[in-house]
């Protein structure tokens, strides 16, 4: 993997860990969650800037269904780190409280449960996009044997089962589409076990996009065969 990617990768895990600990609002209390929020802005930001390459791309050449599918993923994540970011400085009472912004705190409220929500999970899919070539980059290089592999598949299926247990019990769908506007906070949940829960709905996002994009590579290849 080159040094770009290399970073660029590294963004976007910093960023879906920052955003786990976003949703852990309970644990860590207002002032802190505001400027863990503050990191994700400069982590957000810089990722763009490493991207601009990207941008500048986006009216060159082909749109393959792999293309179209990488560019569908990136820009709902956008629109979700877009909405989080706008909606956490409205409605900041400590590290942006000196802005002078008045009003709009309805709607800062619904677009910070939706980018919170959907955010975590775009990033998870975002990730799971690009996890071919870091498995081929440091994976594969240290689990060569079949059957460590074939351990490693089945150890992902039952994370990726966990998480859409973790999905259901944890209402993300009630959040997702605002039926909602309050978040059930547990202040007394145990720390270990929502870091499992999360890591797990990560990992099932990583699942889906990781195997889904094996699945539109594959049906591309069948189609420029079937044409031949």
């Amino acid at each position: 993997m080159k040094t770009k990617a290399k970073i660029k990768w590294t963004l976007d895990v910093l960023m879906t860990i920052v955003l786990f600990f976003l949703l852990g609002y309970q644990f860590w209390g207002e002032k802190a969650h505001e400027w863990i929020g503050a990191g994700m802005l400069v982590l957000f930001i810089t990722h763009q800037v490493y991207n601009l390459n990207w941008y500048k791309s986006l009216f060159r050449g082909r749109y393959s269904p792999m293309r179209i599918l990488h560019c569908l993923i990136n820009a709902l994540t956008l629109a979700a780190m877009l909405a989080l970011m706008y909606s956490g400085i409205v409605m900041s009472r400590h590290v942006f409280a000196f802005l002078p912004i008045q009003g709009g705190m309805a709607l800062a409220r619904r677009l910070h449960i939706l980018g919170s929500y959907w955010g975590y999970l775009l990033m998870g899919l975002h990730l799971g996009l690009h996890w071919g070539t870091v498995w081929n980059a440091v994976l594969k290089k240290n689990i060569r044997h079949r059957k460590y592999q074939i351990a490693g598949i089945i150890i992902s299926l039952l994370i990726a089962a966990y998480g859409v247990y973790v999905f259901i019990k944890r209402n993300f769908l009630t959040y997702m589409f605002l039926r909602s506007e309050f978040v059930f906070l547990d202040y007394g949940e145990s720390r270990l076990l929502f870091l499992g829960d999360y890591f797990a709905l990560m990992g099932l996002c990583i699942f889906i996009a990781h195997y889904g994009a094996k699945l539109v590579r594959w049906a591309g290849t069948g189609r420029k065969a079937g044409g031949q």
